[in-house]
């Protein structure tokens, strides 16, 4: 019986201790293997878990398999509305760094489970490869991402319960303060956004099935950690779910000093994936410094925030 994961773990404080790991190549490999549909692949998928009864559909079969994007690099695109405001890529990052933790934050008040908030972000995330930040404004984006997905979640949060605690959580900031109404037209705004693909599969059963398998559910409070601190990224947006939980798995057994050697070969699954997936997180860790209660420094994400309309 695995140990219950503390689902509240949205925020992962990196080891003081550093880790160096094989470099692979500068350029990054596809988002995913063909190769994994084969036969020699099959435990790998069946660990998992990409079969999900509850919506009868796998993964590969699934609309977000077929959103994932080819380029890493396109997640990172600024639109040409924001580059006009004088927004660069960096800034980017940074607003949907803020306002990932601005969901989590949101989503602690209203008391969701963490599918709820991975959801609500991978959403948060997927619009931004396609709208404005200009056109869309984040402040509103997000609460709106974690009332929709708190529907698709079967996890329902009335919009009224958001905009009370939107305004109890930023106080006198005007450019927070949205109404009931300002959520509900913004919902049928995302879906549109969004094609109406509303399924999102994450690394979070997988990585309970598969730590499970390598005999070290001793990890798994860390390895969770590891894998909420990926939504602080996009890695949703380009590598299929398990990759992300193997990543994490990787990281978690060299850090904690456990040998999974033999375990990665018998799985068979292309470890120059695995790998690159794990030096996005730790060069994230190494270039964000990110207070767990705060998030980013107000004097860091205020310039950003202001380049944007006015809210009307």
């Amino acid at each position: 019986m695995l140990g219950q994961p503390d689902p509240t773990n949205f925020c992962f404080r990196k080891p003081s201790h550093s880790i160096r790991l094989r470099q692979t190549p500068s350029h990054p490999p596809p988002a995913f293997s063909r190769s994994l549909f084969g036969r020699r692949d099959a435990r790998v998928r069946r660990l998992a878990g990409i079969a999900v009864p509850r919506m009868a559909a796998n993964f590969w079969a699934s609309s977000h398999c077929k959103q994932l994007l080819d380029n890493p690099e396109d997640a990172d695109l600024v639109p040409a509305a924001d580059r006009e405001r004088g927004i660069t890529p960096e800034e980017f990052r940074l607003v949907k760094i803020h306002m990932s933790f601005h969901i989590w934050r949101l989503a602690q008040a209203v008391k969701v489970r963490q599918r709820v908030i991975a959801t609500a972000v991978t959403y948060f995330r997927r619009v931004y490869t396609r709208k404005s930040m200009s056109e869309y404004d984040p402040r509103l984006v997000a609460p709106t991402c974690l009332y929709l997905a708190s529907k698709v979640e079967e996890s329902t949060v009335q919009a009224r319960l958001l905009v009370f605690y939107i305004k109890k959580m930023c106080g006198s900031d005007d450019k927070y303060r949205f109404e009931i109404k300002d959520i509900l037209e913004m919902e049928m705004k995302l879906l549109e956004a969004l094609d109406y693909y509303l399924v999102v599969f994450h690394p979070y059963r997988p990585l309970l099935q598969l730590l499970q398998d390598a005999g070290i559910t001793d990890l798994t409070q860390f390895a969770w950690g590891l894998v909420n601190d990926t939504y602080k990224m996009d890695l949703i947006l380009i590598y299929a779910p398990y990759m992300i939980a193997l990543a994490c798995i990787y990281i978690a057994s060299v850090l904690k000093d456990k040998d999974t050697t033999s375990w990665f070969e018998e799985l068979r699954v292309d470890m120059n994936i695995v790998k690159n997936i794990s030096m996005e997180i730790l060069d994230f860790y190494d270039t964000y410094k990110i207070d767990p209660q705060r998030g980013l420094p107000e004097d860091k994400i205020s310039p950003v925030l202001n380049k944007l309309p006015a809210k009307s």
